[in-house]
């Protein structure tokens, strides 16, 4: 199994149009950005991705072009949903796998689209491709929103979407000992957003969950591209 992090920014991505920050001058400088949070998870001939951002088109063409076979979705966001009509003209768009809140946002907002769709309820594991999927309610309010475990062999990888650090405790037992976790980080720690984590916030709840290792996505400009724990584009991890 592999998994790509297509991107790791926010909603606006990094750098932030018409932004002379430090961060984002640094960005232009080097020629490096943060696109929208999505993620590509491949095995056995498969490729699933975890949001359709914004920015999907070009991900993909970094990635390699390849023939998504199916989509999960966490939320119903726009940064997190709205590159789905990228496939249009390249290929059949894939089926897609969400709870039933997630799926009707998801479907109103594609209303033009024929597209297959899985509901599937929260903390019922399924399988793709060799590798088991569990969405897992987070808090983001005031929509529907999980995350995603992924189960491949003795391998465990969690994914928390954009949230809050008040989960459910049924999340938390599922999150509990991931070898990877990925965590919400859109601000520092001087800045609290109630529907999202920031540094301090992803870093205490990395330290209750115990994952032999963590990464930061969603990530504002605010956050410095070295920044300990951000995880960058492209980044790859395989098993």
């Amino acid at each position: 199994m592999k998994i790509t992090i297509l991107g790791t920014g926010d909603t606006v991505g990094t750098p932030r149009v018409g932004c002379d920050c430090e961060v984002c001058s640094g960005a232009v400088e080097d020629g490096v950005s943060r696109l929208r949070t999505s993620f590509l998870v491949e095995n056995d001939g498969g490729y699933v991705l975890i949001d359709t951002s914004p920015d999907l088109k070009e991900q993909l063409i970094r990635a390699g072009a390849p023939t998504i076979s199916a989509v999960l979705w966490t939320h119903a966001h726009y940064d997190h949903i709205a590159g789905f009509n990228e496939f249009y003209r390249v290929q059949d768009f894939p089926p897609a796998y969400a709870p039933e809140k997630i799926m009707d946002d998801v479907s109103g907002f594609f209303h033009f689209i024929r597209f297959g769709k899985n509901i599937v309820e929260p903390y019922k594991p399924f399988t793709l491709f060799g590798m088991e999927f569990t969405f897992v309610t987070v808090n983001h309010p005031p929509i529907e929103t999980c995350g995603i475990v992924i189960r491949y062999g003795d391998k465990k990888i969690g994914y928390t979407a954009d949230t809050n650090p008040h989960l459910p405790q049924r999340t938390m037992d599922e999150l509990k000992d991931c070898d990877i976790l990925f965590l919400d980080a859109l601000m520092p720690e001087s800045v609290h957003i109630g529907k999202h984590m920031n540094v301090r916030e992803a870093t205490d709840l990395a330290e209750k969950l115990s994952p032999l290792e963590y990464y930061f996505v969603h990530m504002s400009h605010r956050i410095p591209l070295a920044y300990p724990h951000a995880a960058f584009d492209f980044q790859t991890f395989e098993f």
